[in-house]
């Protein structure tokens, strides 16, 4: 059985978004359809806008979503039509050098089909009405109607949680609270400053009020991001555009700088204040980015003292554990992901969503498919 649905695609860099009929291939054994409810606008979307991440084109953009499980193959086990899912991004094959040492997101096959944009084995998932293949971002393409993956992409949460919520979790949240909980190896009583308050930063934040940061220090040059920052539990915020940051810093932590720095601005300027502003010993995770050929200078002394540090693409992310746990604590109101998302839009608006990705307005634009 195929399905013909709306789905957004982009034919060319620094094009708009156009929203065109997609058929979908026919399942295979171990496929799962998808009906999206909601998807996440990111930052890495429209980094294939505008060129600065390869891609391969038309391609269906999408990479957070949350959906029901619509058909299923017949080798699928542990999920059910109805299911309610997210879907993650970091498929691997579990027998490289890399998965044999716990790294997938470094997996060989993952990172050597990502360019080609299609399903995990290399093939593609969806057809325009010509039978041209449309490619798929991150193994996903997830701003559509509906989608197919491998049933493995597909992580059953529990019942409850609203869908524009639980679809942060496949990137966005995953990245920031993993990042605290499973990269940063942050300790009860630790300091703990954010640089950058967007939905990575924010989650972030809230996984380092999770592993019981005593001091949790939130930076940003949004005076409405570092309010919303401060309403999750922030000791202490600073807005950088209006007092020298790097000193209140030193203030805080009298003198020595954080014991932990988690970075999700995603700016040369941020990612050398991380080194400036992490005590002796401590530690720095990088979770923004600039631009794969881009040049980052950093004052050699500010890298010295024993300090470590280390990038982090997805929180260290084991979505059939990690999933269902953070949704839980969404539905305890440990985790707050409604302060996160702040606009949600129809399909049809998607170009007015990135509009606002560029310009910095809101902290997260959701697309809702369906209930």
């Amino acid at each position: 059985m195929t399905v013909q649905y709306r789905a957004a695609v982009l034919r060319a860099i620094g094009g708009n978004v156009d929203i065109e009929t997609a058929v979908s291939r026919k399942l295979r054994s171990d496929d799962v359809l998808i009906k999206i409810a909601a998807a996440g606008l990111c930052h890495t979307d429209l980094e294939v806008i505008s060129g600065s991440l390869k891609a391969s084109f038309p391609i269906v953009l999408g990479h957070e979503a949350a959906g029901t499980i619509a058909e299923k193959g017949p080798d699928v086990q542990g999920l059910e039509i109805g299911d309610r899912v997210v879907l993650h991004w970091n498929p691997s094959c579990g027998d490289c050098f890399y998965c044999n040492r716990k790294r997938p997101i470094l997996c060989e096959q993952y990172l050597g089909n990502a360019r080609k944009s299609f399903d995990f084995g290399g093939l593609p998932q969806s057809f325009d009405t010509n039978g041209q293949a449309f490619h798929h971002l991150m193994y996903v393409g997830a701003f559509a109607e509906y989608c197919v993956v491998p049933a493995r992409q597909a992580v059953r949460i529990p019942a409850g949680l609203p869908a524009e919520q639980a679809c942060l979790i496949g990137c966005g949240v995953m990245t920031g609270v993993g990042a605290a909980l499973n990269i940063a190896a942050i300790q009860p009583g630790d300091s703990v400053l954010i640089l950058g308050c967007g939905a990575v930063g924010l989650a972030a934040l809230q996984g380092a009020l999770l592993a019981d940061a005593a001091e949790v220090i939130a930076c940003d040059l949004n005076a409405e991001r570092l309010e919303t920052a401060k309403s999750l539990g922030a000791t202490y915020c600073i807005n950088a555009a209006a007092e020298d940051a790097l000193n209140q810093i030193r203030i805080i932590t009298s003198g020595r700088g954080a014991d932990h720095v988690l970075e999700s601005a995603g700016h040369p300027a941020a990612f050398r204040m991380t080194t400036e502003a992490v005590r002796p010993g401590g530690e720095i995770i990088w979770l923004g980015k600039v631009g794969v050929d881009e040049d980052v200078a950093f004052r050699w002394g500010a890298l010295m003292q024993e300090k470590k540090i280390r990038r982090s693409s997805y929180g260290g992310a084991r979505p059939h554990l990690d999933f269902p746990k953070l949704a839980e604590e969404c539905l305890r109101g440990t985790l707050k992901l409604d302060r996160i998302v702040t606009r949600t839009i129809p399909l049809d608006q998607i170009n007015d969503g990135f509009d606002d990705l560029r310009h910095s307005r809101g902290i997260r634009t959701v697309i809702k498919l369906s209930d």
